[in-house]
C-alpha cells in the first residue's frame, strides 16, 4: 500500500491515516487514472501542457466540499484558458455528474478515483480508513513540475484559495 502517515488528517473527530507521500513544491507531479464523468479514463497527461490546479475533496456532497468547488469554477474564468481545474473525489462518476448539473458547475472537470484510488496513493491523500480523498489542493506547471501544496488538516477547513490562486497565476506565466 505504500507510506503511511498516521494521524495526519482529522475527519469528524477521528484521526485518520493518509495513505500515499507527502509531495512538496518541486516535486514531479505523479501520474494517476482517474474516471470522468462519461467513465472515460483521465490522466496526468490529458492535461499536458497546461497548468493546473488540483482539488482534492472528500465528497462533494458535504458543504465544505461542495463550497471549495463552487468557489474554484467562479474562479476558472479569470484564470485563462492555459489553466485547468481538476476536482478529484472518490465519488461516483454519476454522483459526480448530477452534482455539477445541480451545482451549475462548468468550467471545472470532476473526476472519480473510486476503482483504485490510483491518484489518492501517489499524492497522499487517500484516507486509509473510509476510503475516500482527504482536503487538499496542488498546482501542477506544464512541466508537470508540482509548485503548490495545501494538505489541508481537517475535513471540515477550507483550503487557502488566494494562495493556490496566486500559485496557478504564477505557474502560468
Amino acid at each position: 500500500m505504500g507510506t503511511e502517515r498516521k494521524e495526519a488528517f482529522l475527519f469528524g473527530t477521528q484521526h485518520c491515516t493518509l495513505v500515499g507521500p507527502e509531495l512538496k513544491a518541486g516535486d514531479t507531479a505523479p501520474d494517476f487514472e482517474l474516471v470522468a464523468n462519461d467513465l472515460s479514463k483521465v490522466t496526468l497527461a490529458d492535461s499536458n501542457g497546461q497548468t493546473r490546479i488540483i482539488s482534492v475533496v472528500p465528497s462533494l456532497d458535504t458543504g465544505v466540499c461542495d463550497a471549495q468547488t463552487r468557489r474554484f469554477n467562479e474562479e476558472a474564468s479569470g484564470l485563462g484558458a492555459d489553466v485547468v481545474i481538476l476536482t478529484v473525489s472518490a465519488d461516483l462518476p454519476f454522483a459526480q455528474k448530477r452534482w455539477c448539473g445541480a451545482a451549475g458547475v462548468d468550467r471545472v472537470q470532476t473526476l472519480s478515483d473510486h476503482l483504485n484510488m490510483s491518484f489518492g496513493d501517489a499524492y497522499g491523500t487517500h484516507i486509509k480508513e473510509h476510503r475516500l480523498e482527504s482536503r487538499a489542493v496542488f498546482v501542477v506547471d506544464r512541466q508537470d513540475k508540482v509548485t503548490y501544496v495545501e494538505y489541508v488538516p481537517q475535513a471540515g477547513q477550507h483550503p487557502n484559495y488566494e494562495a493556490a490562486l496566486e500559485a496557478a497565476k504564477e505557474a502560468s506565466k
